[in-house]
């Protein structure tokens, strides 16, 4: 229970009609779940306007109202309060209402198009292996230091993250840790929060469907670090076209980290292997358990986050070679008779390309790569030709199949994805509806020492068809068609 006005204490208010001093039995963003006494806060979302839910939460018995525009009818047993953008406001009330739990822990961002989860994830660890209870929301899953909460967003509601973080706070954790998508800076789910330190990783082609341009899409993650207080941290990619542009408006310090040029970390790789790479970062070398100039930077982030929080440098570097991969970023499989698989999330063009290079940079020309991937329905149509061009152009056989494909028909999807492939390419490349058949199919194909990258679904164990959610696991698939060989 909170009084109404202490919570509007925390947000600018531009109209009050009604009594301030009432109690709040909760506070919602959902119509759906209004009792009375509730506070509602009504939120123009992407495809409902929260407004036109006023009447029926009024009947709810909600007590108070935050909306950008009055209704029509005004009861006098509710109090409304008219706010510029009610998204912004909801995410001050959630932070008021659980008692502002990101001021209590050093709370890191990171964002950018491809690296979130791997660096978000890894400072996490970093924190617990320094001795510390940390927290983490992640595209994989939520974790209240070992407790691992199950998570369908990559950034939640303002009401989940702050009672996630609340419950860090509760559970003595002194770190965390997030992914900070384009969706939830644009959304504003994280206004309100206060941040230790923000990354950005880099900014290629994604999710276009949503903010139509690339500029737009741009623009939606230099919010985040718009929003960073002077005492908190910006550490960016300079190597990353967007790197120096991501922070030019920030308040906060700020910090570099480079694979190619002088930056405050510098990460170089001495020796690469499929199962792992000797780095040296700020000079330094540590043989870590990650492949690839993609986890080079993330790790180069990593390093730099931790000792930006204040961490013993010697410390930090033998932390670092005992972190492992995330789960489906990179990881590996390896049959009896020398063919190695990898998953991986890969699911943009920037990210296939990484990853293929990756392997390429390892295996060179003593083995093959096949590559199986798709695209997901009702995203971005536009990447899917490119995504199929760069797999067909870094990879010696290539097998298209279906993703998630939502509503979308997977065959039509492959078709947009072939029309990225040149004649010559199209001779390398099979068309495969059903994932499993891919995935047994690459590995038949397969030799000694080739290698299978099953790109673009990483972690998830399931397929999403026309709205249902079906278990498929290409860990599991892989697994099951290497051990058959």
């Amino acid at each position: 229970m909170r009084s109404l006005a202490e919570l509007l204490s925390a947000i600018a208010v531009e109209e009050i009609i009604g009594v301030e001093d009432k109690p709040i039995r909760s506070l919602q963003c959902d119509s759906r779940k209004v009792s009375r006494g509730d506070l509602f806060v009504a939120v123009r979302g992407v495809s409902v306007d929260a407004h036109k839910f006023i009447p029926l939460v009024t009947l709810a018995g909600a007590s108070a109202i935050v909306c950008e525009e009055l209704p029509e009818r005004l009861e006098s047993t509710v109090t409304y309060i008219r706010v510029a953008n009610s998204a912004v406001a909801l995410g001050f009330l959630a932070s008021q209402w659980w008692g502002n739990p990101s001021r209590k822990l050093k709370l890191v961002g990171v964002t950018g198009t491809n690296g979130k989860t791997t660096t978000a994830t890894l400072i996490y660890e970093m924190a617990r292996l320094e001795g510390s209870k940390a927290g983490l929301l992640s595209t994989v899953c939520n974790y209240i230091d070992d407790e691992a909460v199950p998570t369908n967003q990559t950034t939640p509601d303002p009401l989940t993250i702050n009672e996630l973080l609340h419950r860090m706070v509760v559970a003595g954790c002194k770190y965390a840790a997030m992914e900070v998508s384009s969706h939830a800076a644009h959304q504003h789910r994280i206004a309100g929060l206060t941040f230790a330190g923000g990354i950005f990783s880099n900014l290629t082609r994604d999710h276009l469907d949503y903010h139509k341009t690339f500029e737009n899409y741009l623009k939606a993650k230099q919010s985040f670090f718009d929003m960073l207080p002077k005492d908190a941290f910006a550490l960016t990619n300079i190597d990353d076209k967007c790197g120096e542009v991501m922070v030019q408006n920030t308040r906060a310090r700020r910090y570099t980290y480079s694979l190619r040029s002088e930056a405050d970390f510098r990460g170089r790789i001495v020796e690469s292997r499929l199962d792992g790479t000797l780095l040296s970062l700020n000079g330094h070398e540590v043989e870590v358990l990650f492949t690839g100039r993609f986890n080079a930077y993330n790790l180069t982030a990593v390093y730099g986050a931790s000792i930006l929080l204040g961490w013993n440098q010697d410390e930090v570097l033998v932390r670092m070679s005992k972190l492992i991969p995330v789960a489906g970023r990179f990881q590996t499989f390896h049959s009896a008779n020398g063919i190695t698989g990898i998953v991986d999330y890969a699911h943009t063009p920037d990210a296939v390309v990484n990853v293929l290079n990756a392997i390429r940079d390892v295996v060179g020309d003593k083995g093959n790569i096949i590559t199986v991937v798709g695209a997901g329905g009702n995203r971005d149509k536009g990447k899917r030709p490119i995504m199929a061009a760069e797999a067909a152009r870094l990879s010696n056989r290539v097998i298209l199949t279906s993703d998630n494909p939502r509503d979308e028909v997977p065959e039509e999807i492959i078709h947009d994805m072939e029309a990225g492939l040149t004649d010559e390419t199209r001779k390398i490349t099979l068309s495969i509806t059903d994932r499993r058949e891919a995935i047994r199919t690459a590995a038949a194909l397969a030799k000694p020492g080739d290698v299978i990258l099953v790109a673009g679904k990483g972690h998830e164990d399931y397929q999403e068809i026309h709205g249902v959610k079906h278990h498929f696991d290409d860990r599991e698939e892989v697994r099951s068609a290497l051990g058959a060989l």
